[in-house]
């Protein structure tokens, strides 16, 4: 949205996951969630959508492990009905000799009863049909999750909206890999977080199969279904597409004709991008803000343009394919890493395109800040103001002021290595302070770390380096 160590993904009870605890709430920012007995490594989802009356009947295939032992997996699914849910152990053989299960779903809170304990570190499925009307959950946040259009859907999952079309463990501490089928009308067009593999059409209807072999937090799946267009935008080493109706093609052209240029910039400063490809899809109506996805970002007609306003939210969202979707948070609690981060690209890109320096942007947003109420701490900003503007702004002025403070060579090396160490692993303050250690002098990274604890950890604004 706009305004972990690498080894750490590699098994099933990660740092991350310890982090969620024995027992209780996986995350006070978003209590109610998740689960601590049982990770998914993978989903299988098969949709059958229809666009005329919302309606969706889903299966969904989810590859478990248990991060202890249990007979019982807590899951998220908001509104949708269960109507069937089978347990079998790892492999094929698993699925051939699947048991029922029992089912008990209150709220958004799905809560399935083994036939028998497994342990901790096996190997299960469960196997779920499911079917209803999705629609978007409100919240502190604003409505997120499945949102039906005129024509058409979305899906903004951030932080919690996943739930809203399928079973799943809904905090960013929990990933997996994806393959995703979808059954919609010939006459649109369906994005799916992911790679295209295939799409099929017959008897009217087309049937899309994405898969994701990057593991990722559910947040991040998206299903966008719309009388749109795909074509691919060139002169990138990256391969980019954008997908929008034929009406908005010419002005979407225009908004991100820079963007393969972009891709340049933010490599040179973070590192390779981190997936096979990059997609933007412009919707046929207004939304508050651009938000991203797994390999893809969603535009909303009002967002298209070329002036700084909104140039400068093409270079955001492209920036989180770095931070936030290769390099996932842990946990709520550090979204700086992933808005500050984020943010500050916009200055990046304003530098390198021959606009305004990042320091001068840097002194407008302080001067803004240093006007409103100092109240607010960005490394533990609290539930409510997850997603305030001030954790945005002041996570760029975080790390402008470790760019002053070490230059711009070694600002440069950090942000590279940083990217490096923890591609496609989970990330936390406590790490980037850790990297901080090992990249500085020590007599340097005392100073650092004391410059993080004024912009990150106290309410009072510091003054800029």
């Amino acid at each position: 949205m706009s305004a972990s160590t690498k080894g750490s993904s590699g098994g099933p009870v990660s740092a991350a996951h310890r982090h969620l605890g024995a027992d209780g709430d996986p995350d006070p920012y978003t209590p109610g969630v998740g689960c601590c007995a049982v990770t998914v490594e993978h989903y299988d989802l098969d949709l059958d959508y229809d666009v005329e009356d919302n309606g969706l009947e889903g299966r969904a295939i989810l590859t478990c492990r248990a991060l202890r032992g249990t007979d019982r997996v807590e899951l998220d699914l908001t509104e949708l009905a269960v109507t069937e849910a089978r347990f079998g152990g790892g492999g094929l053989g698993g699925l051939l000799g699947a048991r029922k299960v029992g089912v008990h779903h209150s709220g958004s809170r799905l809560v399935l009863v083994l036939p028998r304990v497994v342990a901790a570190g096996e190997a299960f499925t469960l196997t779920l049909s499911y079917e209803g009307w999705p629609e978007s959950v409100d919240g502190p946040w604003g409505e997120i999750g499945w949102t039906e259009l005129d024509d058409g859907v979305l899906v903004a999952g951030q932080p919690t909206g996943a739930s809203t079309w399928f079973p799943c463990v809904d905090h960013p501490s929990h990933r997996a890999t994806y393959r995703v089928t979808v059954h919609a009308d010939a006459d649109y067009e369906v994005v799916v977080h992911g790679e295209l593999e295939s799409v099929v059409e017959r008897d009217g209807e087309r049937h899309w199969v994405y898969a994701s072999r990057v593991p990722l937090p559910a947040y991040l799946a998206t299903v966008l279904i719309g009388p749109y267009g795909r074509t691919e935008l060139g002169g990138s080493r990256v391969p980019q597409y954008l997908v929008c109706s034929k009406k908005r093609r010419k002005k979407a052209e225009k908004t991100f004709a820079d963007q393969a240029r972009m891709i340049d910039v933010f490599t040179d400063w973070f590192g390779p991008y981190p997936f096979p490809s990059y997609t933007v899809v412009v919707v046929d109506e207004t939304l508050d803000e651009p938000f991203e996805c797994f390999a893809c970002s969603v535009f909303g007609k009002n967002e298209l343009g070329t002036d700084w306003d909104e140039q400068r939210l093409v270079a955001h969202e492209l920036a989180h394919q770095w931070f936030g979707n290769s390099l996932v948070l842990a946990s709520w609690q550090d979204i700086w890493l992933n808005e500050g981060f984020a943010s500050y690209a916009e200055w990046i890109w304003s530098e390198a395109s021959g606009d305004r320096p990042a320091r001068w942007h840097a002194e407008k947003a302080h001067k803004t800040l240093s006007k409103m109420r100092q109240d607010l701490v960005i490394g533990d900003p609290g539930r409510v103001r997850l997603f305030d503007d001030v954790v945005y702004v002041r996570g760029a002025l975080t790390v402008h002021a470790l760019r002053e403070a070490v230059g711009d060579d070694a600002f440069r090396v950090l942000l590279r290595s940083w990217v490096a160490a923890h591609r496609d692993g989970w990330v936390s303050t406590a790490q980037f302070r850790a990297h901080l250690r090992e990249v500085v002098p020590e007599q340097r990274w005392r100073e650092l770390d004391g410059l993080l604890d004024a912009w990150l950890m106290r309410p009072e604004l510091p003054a800029l380096p």
